[in-house]
């Protein structure tokens, strides 16, 4: 076998440099996933089954890309391939996925290419990630596969950084950071098209400067003899692989169950936790549906007899004001000359976010002065806004619809994908309603900005710890005291109500995060021994997409314990019990045991993993 040569610092920038777009895709996707769908009007009870889609297609599209590679070659190469399909793909995904909400669909409809997005996302991102892991082992040698993961290393950590403050820095340049209710703001829009920029100039950058070897080449350097088309091919039964597997393999399988399920709940629920307990973002009452007594009518829209809209995207329209007690018809209101209460039948919002009058509830005083539709009013007594269900008398046709539109030619609305119900007695009818964040106020856009600076904190904590940690003399106690410190960061970010006190538990967070992507593949090949390594490592791989899969699935269930029908979800409580997963974790690393120290040159199996989470 040839001795793989010496590379140059560049040329083992050049094997690594597309980390750096990826890793930005990556953290954009981390940061922002739980915005944009709760934005598009996502119930929080449903923000973890999204998240479902980044483990499952990294379960399944790592192992057939680095299966298919392998047998790969043609102009480009061998694993450069994979990289050009899925930086392509992960461009132009990434252009429409923050752009799911302003389409004027409904909010399933919405969801649904959000998801879709989402899914094709998660491949590509997998996809142009796999050659880059591949190229380091395929053509640098032991003695500088430290220098190439520490390189790799330090391009993911800085792309990680970078994608997660773009929508902070972009709203500092003066990018909008509010948007219409249900449309994602353009803070985060524009970051993810000045990631998508980014990723496709450092794959254009890696295409120009690296040249693989040719197959026969290739297989000198890595000692592949050239076997007898003829003869059978050997396979790996990886039931067998399981069966016969080491039992460090399942302790730290084990102790990686409660770590990734718990940083599942960090990327689901720091949004909506960070906005209500540091940012104090404004609650809203949005209406679900109408119902009769016996049944809820839900849909993005609701009206009267096909003609008359009563409900759009979660809003109750006016149909005008009652002031005295007598009732006036109102598509506009003004209070005092120029406080705009209503406009185009709906209710404006302040400066912070509330409603500026609520149904039930005076807007305005004798002493003041009001104007409907332009004209002033005389004011009798106090006001209020009445809505279209509350003037109805007897029964009436409730319209579900899908699509409400005005037809520019004949001025008419148009209805599609409707459903038409009787109700029988208006008396008997009310609003079903649910408090959620407003996810349109400015308080709401803030936090998500910086949710981003938090999970750049917890990259620059991670940094620093991975440097304390080779000094632990041993590595089950910095394993276990990692995850500790981080399960006190998780509870204490659920609790804290000042922003920049939060830098403190998302550092600790960086402890755990550090914790993770160094000891548990260090730990497991340690203790392996014979050719099958590789696939070892392979199925390795599923102890951090089935907790998230897992936590994906019960996230929901558990919220929903927590929660009062109707009521705002207490996303804060996810964050606490990701904190105890995390300390449990801590108390199973006592579980493990470690294999004796083998040549060093066999810790590198587990060194592409400090460079980036596996969680893809």
């Amino acid at each position: 076998m040839k001795t793989k040569p010496d590379l140059s610092f560049w040329k083992l920038w050049n094997l690594s440099f597309g980390f750096f777009g990826v890793q930005i895709a990556y953290a954009l996707q981390s940061a922002n996933v739980s915005r944009i769908f709760a934005t598009i009007g996502a119930d929080p009870h449903d923000l973890s089954y999204f998240w479902i889609l980044p483990p499952l297609m990294g379960l399944i599209v790592q192992p057939l890309v680095g299966a298919a590679s392998d047998k790969t070659w043609n102009r480009f190469g061998r694993r450069l391939p994979y990289l050009i399909v899925g930086a392509l793909v992960a461009v132009l995904v990434m252009c429409l996925l923050p752009n799911a909400g302003s389409f004027g669909l409904t909010v399933s409809s919405a969801i649904l290419v959000g998801l879709v997005a989402l899914m094709l996302l998660d491949t590509s991102i997998n996809m142009a990630m796999q050659p880059f892991k591949m190229l380091v082992g395929d053509m640098v040698n032991e003695k500088q596969k430290g220098l190439a993961y520490s390189i790799q290393s330090f391009l993911c950590n800085a792309g990680s950084i970078i994608g997660f403050i773009f929508p902070f820095c972009l709203a500092w340049f003066g990018l909008k950071s509010t948007a219409p209710q249900g449309v994602v703001p353009q803070t985060v829009i524009w970051s993810f098209y000045l990631g998508a920029a980014i990723l496709l100039l450092c794959v254009l950058y890696s295409l120009a400067k690296i040249k693989e070897w040719p197959p026969k080449l290739y297989n000198e350097y890595n000692g592949i003899e050239e076997k007898d088309s003829s003869a059978p091919k050997e396979k790996t039964n990886l039931i067998k692989l399981l069966v016969k597997a080491p039992a460090t393999f399942w302790t730290v399988g084990l102790v990686q169950f409660f770590c990734w399920f718990a940083f599942l709940f960090m990327w689901t629920y720091t949004t909506g936790t960070v906005a209500k307990k540091a940012f104090n973002a404004p609650e809203i009452e949005k209406v679900v549906g109408i119902s009769d007594g016996n049944q809820v009518y839900a849909d993005k829209y609701l009206l009267i007899n096909d003609t008359v809209p009563i409900v759009e995207n979660g809003q109750a329209l006016i149909e005008g004001v009652e002031i005295g007690g007598k009732f006036y018809a109102a598509n506009n209101v003004v209070i005092n000359g120029s406080d705009t209460i209503v406009q185009n039948h709906k209710v404006e919002f302040g400066s912070n976010g509330q409603p500026k009058a609520t149904f039930g509830k005076p807007f305005a005083q004798p002493s003041d002065r009001i104007s409907i539709n332009g004209e002033p009013v005389e004011v009798s007594g106090q006001a209020y806004i009445k809505s279209y269900l509350s003037q109805i008398k007897g029964g009436f046709r409730l319209t579900q619809a899908a699509i409400v539109a005005h037809d520019n030619n004949t001025g008419k609305i148009v209805v599609e994908d409707a459903e038409t119900h009787m109700i029988a007695d208006a008396n008997s009818a009310r609003f079903e309603t649910k408090i959620d964040l407003n996810t349109a106020s400015e308080q709401y856009s803030q936090a998500g900005d910086w949710v981003g600076i938090l999970f750049a904190i917890q990259a620059i904590g991670s940094v620093l710890w991975a440097v304390v940690l080779p000094r632990f003399s041993s590595r089950k106690f910095s394993y276990a005291l990692s995850l500790v410190l981080g399960g006190i960061g998780f509870v204490a970010a659920g609790l804290i109500t000042n922003q920049y006190l939060l830098f403190i538990p998302f550092l600790l967070i960086g402890c755990a995060w550090a914790a993770m992507l160094a000891w548990p593949f260090t730990i497991l090949t340690n203790s392996l021994k014979g050719g099958n390594i590789g696939s070892y490592l392979g199925l390795f791989n599923c102890s951090i997409c089935i907790p998230q899969i897992v936590g994906a699935l019960a996230g929901g269930w558990i919220l929903s314990l927590f929660s009062t029908p109707g009521q705002l979800a207490p996303q804060y409580v996810m964050m606490i019990i990701a904190g105890i997963s995390l300390v449990i974790g801590a108390f199973c690393v006592t579980f493990i045991k470690e294999g004796k120290e083998t040549e060093k040159p066999q810790e590198n199996y587990g060194a592409p993993e400090d460079a980036l989470p596996l969680s893809k």
